[in-house]
């Protein structure tokens, strides 16, 4: 439950509804709350307040006509301003860059605000009342809005100063790098010690003999795994007694009719059990970083991989985000990567699960850059002297073979591209060093 809850939090926030409407919903609170405080206090403005208003009833309603109209025209304007920097990031940085543009804070908050102030005026505009010798003039209220309004032409010049670096290319990198290493220092915390893999492992086999029946759980959609409910399985695992064997991890596209989990059990299990099982699974339409670590990586080699095209050809930007994938796997080399192997409360082997791996995480990272950028030795080079610095932070022995399989298939590719002799010395002098090390 707690990861669906946590699936449909980060949807909300991923769109550019949800903090417009709140605060929409906010105006109309404050829009009532004020109206009514005016109609139990006969407030008249004085000393620095009556400069801002002191008049009648017409006074107010042109105040509040001319604010609310003006925030509607520049609400228009930031809609246009925000699809302008959405259709020049997704042409530059790819279309799944969006979701980064869309999350932004201030972008929802700029669009909730000139839409709330247009509505609040709106609501305290109907209340202002000068006919058949009754007179209301919600002062408070008309004030409010006068400051509210004064506040947002502050607003769209922060907006507009926000909008204009956030399509710059390095921002958009670093964005997606804070993200990156936000997402795998939460799924991937700090070791603070090993874990005995083997003694797991022959667990595992131990236990799958002790069970008689083995069945699988069989994919009823299409889409990508976006999360993975790991409370809800542990429970069915220790309630039905039942040992599962997960094939697939967030991140996979899934099709229907593969298969999702084995299960081993002592009796059959019934189709309720079965689909509570395949429930556990969250599918979309597209994949999230909720526990999709390569999320974040995958952008950061799209960006790479468009700078790096015969159109583009930008190896400076590819060189910025070698060095941010540098950082988060200098990371990972110190890292705790989860266990395939998860245990109850009370000890007992329940799930064997299909984790990220360090080989993994460095695919991920610097396979298609080097495939894009073969024909570019100042990419070459630079792959190269990143994984000098990620072989030093290197914790053991499989760390580094992973580090070496890639240097070699660098310096195999700079080598088959036939570059300059210059070149090619500068790279052979760097993988020798990294060899030595």
């Amino acid at each position: 439950m707690k990861t669906k809850l946590l699936y449909l939090w980060e949807s909300l926030q991923s769109s550019l509804w949800f903090v417009p409407l709140i605060i929409v919903m906010v105006a109309v609170g404050t829009a009532f709350g004020l109206i009514y405080l005016d109609s139990i206090i006969d407030y008249k403005p004085t000393g620095l307040f009556q400069y801002f208003f002191s008049g009648g009833a017409e006074s107010a309603r042109s105040i509040l006509s001319t604010i609310a109209g003006a925030m509607l025209t520049v609400a228009g304007t930031v809609f246009s301003m925000t699809l302008v920097a959405l259709t020049l990031a997704s042409s530059q940085f790819g279309s799944r860059m969006l979701r980064n543009f869309m999350h932004d804070r201030l972008n929802q908050i700029v669009l909730g605000a000139y839409i709330a102030t247009f509505v609040y005026c709106l609501l305290v505009l109907r209340t202002v009342k000068s006919e058949h010798g009754i007179d209301f003039v919600p002062n408070v209220s008309v004030l409010f809005a006068i400051f509210v309004a004064i506040t947002n032409i502050f607003l769209l010049i922060l907006f507009i100063h926000h909008i204009s670096v956030s399509i710059q290319a390095d921002q958009v990198i670093s964005d997606i790098s804070d993200s990156l290493d936000k997402s795998i220092k939460t799924l991937f915390p700090e070791a603070l010690g090993e874990e005995n893999e083997e003694d797991s492992e022959e667990k595992a086999i131990e236990i799958k003999k002790s069970f008689s029946i083995q069945t699988t759980v069989v994919n009823t959609r299409n889409g990508y795994l976006e999360a993975i409910d790991n409370e809800t399985l542990m429970n069915l695992a220790k309630e039905n007694d039942l040992f599962l064997t997960l094939e697939h991890r967030p991140g996979d596209f899934l099709v229907s009719k593969m298969e999702l989990v084995q299960i081993n059990s002592k009796t059959e299990c019934d189709d309720e059990i079965k689909q509570k099982i395949e429930r556990a699974f969250i599918l979309g339409n597209k994949r999230t970083p909720i526990q999709d670590s390569e999320f974040a990586i995958h952008q950061i080699v799209e960006i790479a991989a468009r700078a790096l095209s015969p159109g583009i050809n930008d190896p400076y930007t590819a060189i910025t985000c070698i060095d941010k994938l540098t950082s988060a796997m200098g990371y990972l080399t110190r890292a705790n990567f989860p266990s395939a192997y998860r245990y109850d409360r009370e000890g007992q082997l329940r799930v064997i699960t299909n984790p990220l791996t360090f080989h993994g995480m460095m695919d991920a990272s610097f396979n298609q850059i080097r495939q894009y950028g073969k024909g570019s030795p100042a990419v070459l080079i630079r792959l190269m002297e990143v994984f000098i610095i990620i072989n030093g932070l290197a914790g053991n022995k499989n760390q580094k073979s992973a580090v070496e399989r890639h240097a070699a298939m660098v310096y195999r590719a700079c080598e088959s591209s036939h570059p300059d002799a210059n070149d090619l010395n500068d790279l052979k002098e760097r993988y020798d060093r990294l060899l030595k090390n």
